[in-house]
């Protein structure tokens, strides 16, 4: 028989997808390229449902004689080893993403004779749509708090930005751009004591307390299903730190950062660190051992947020505290600096990649701005946090904003900073219709 080519996501199997094998099967005998999670999560989101499961089910539908990993969005590695006669896929993609890959195809068929053969798009069908629209009815606690565990398995970096409030995190949730033929959006929220207190109109001195934060973080799970990551300064007293512990797990938190410094709250990026002490290597590391131990599910992570070059208590103080907190059983190390040169962040991640055992690194180039994620990967960089990006640029906006109207006595001049009425009023639909 002819060979037969069908490479799929498959992350909601629809009849869209039946369609194609079916036509597939017309053609000879049906080998399914299924794209691993690695390579789905490469240019859009991390799929629904992992590899393992997704090739269980198209195993099954009846016509498919075999179903491999496509590693890559690229096909050409597995027509290149199968050599198929005809590939088999909707004429979707034509247009749009896929379309550099299509011609890729193209090219590499033409080298033994194979043959592209394009069937109609199923009209009303896309699983973009339902995914979109299963997102909007929500998500549970439990499959949020996996999902940053799952984005360190599958990305090599996990971009992270600043939320404050219900809507920041629907912009988080909601936007992406399209750069050469690949999809970019944010991976997961940040939560911290400084956007919090300052969008209370508080100092970031623990003035919003605890049960405050919380109800910040209920408003924007409501409407958000992407994973949250939690500063929670220096956790407080180890029998508080437990509760912290617990309650944002049962929340659906997937991350808290806990940073090595104790007395009262004072944040690092201050120019004047007097006042501002490090917690002992033995008493952080029971702090992190005790809070590992609290927590109910693997899924949870605590991250060691390290303040010695912050202090200035060097690179190798710095490493010896890594290597202890990994031991007490940190799942992640934060390494922070408020220099303008990444360079001391850099060198950290040099010495940090000669461990023997690691764990997922954490960034925060609010000062560092120019380094690129790029440059952040190759240093060793697992997840990357914009972590007060949204705050800081709202607030110039909404000062220009009031100025102009004081100025002006009137509020015709500012309409051009601002949305269309009619925009805000369904900015935030009434239900997935509208």
């Amino acid at each position: 028989m002819k060979k037969v080519y069908i490479g799929l996501c498959a992350d909601l199997v629809h009849h869209g997808h039946i369609n194609i094998i079916n036509e597939g099967r017309k053609l000879g005998d049906v080998t399914v390229g299924l794209l691993t999670d690695k390579a789905i999560a490469s240019y859009k989101r991390v799929p629904l449902i992992p590899f393992e499961e997704r090739k269980n089910i198209i195993e099954n539908i009846k016509g498919v004689s075999q179903v491999i990993p496509q590693e890559t969005l690229d096909y050409v590695p597995n027509l290149i080893m199968l050599k198929p006669d005809y590939v088999v896929h909707g004429d979707d993609w034509r247009t749009g993403v896929q379309r550099h890959t299509r011609s890729r195809v193209i090219d590499v068929l033409n080298e033994w004779g194979g043959q592209l053969v394009e069937p109609q798009y199923t009209k009303g069908i896309s699983s973009t749509k339902m995914i979109a629209d299963q997102m909007q009815i929500g998500t549970t606690p439990d499959l949020r708090r996996k999902k940053l565990r799952r984005l360190l398995q599958l990305k090599p970096l996990v971009r992270v930005l600043e939320v404050h409030n219900g809507l920041t995190g629907r912009i988080v949730e909601k936007v992406n751009i399209q750069d050469n033929g690949i999809s970019r959006e944010f991976d997961s929220m940040w939560i911290s004591s400084l956007t919090d207190s300052v969008a209370k109109g508080k100092p970031d001195t623990g003035a919003v307390d605890m049960s405050s934060r919380l109800q910040t973080i209920e408003h924007i799970l409501d409407v958000t299903t992407k994973p949250m990551i939690v500063d929670v300064d220096n956790g407080g007293f180890v029998e508080h730190f437990i509760y912290t512990v617990k309650t944002l797990e049962r929340h659906g938190v997937s991350a808290i950062i806990v940073e090595d410094k104790v007395g009262a709250k004072r944040n690092s990026l201050f120019e004047n660190t007097a006042g501002q002490t490090q917690d002992s290597i033995e008493e952080f590391s029971n702090k992190i051992s005790i809070g590992k131990k609290a927590q109910v599910t693997d899924d949870f992570l605590i991250i060691a947020r390290i303040e010695s070059l912050i202090l200035n208590k060097g690179l190798e103080d710095a490493l010896k505290r890594a290597e202890s907190y990994i031991k007490a059983g940190a799942d992640g190390i934060m390494i922070h600096s408020k220099q303008k040169s990444p360079d001391e962040i850099l060198a950290f991640c040099s010495q940090y990649k000669k461990f023997n055992y690691k764990v997922p690194l954490v960034v925060v180039p609010s000062t560092y701005s120019e380094i690129t994620e790029n440059e952040l990967i190759d240093a060793g960089v697992n997840i990357v946090i914009y972590a007060n990006h949204m705050l800081r640029s709202a607030y110039p906006s909404m000062i220009r904003t009031a100025e102009s109207i004081l100025k002006n006595q009137r509020c015709h001049e500012v309409g051009e900073y601002c949305m269309p009425i009619k925009d805000i009023l369904t900015l935030i639909p009434c239900d997935k219709n509208d």
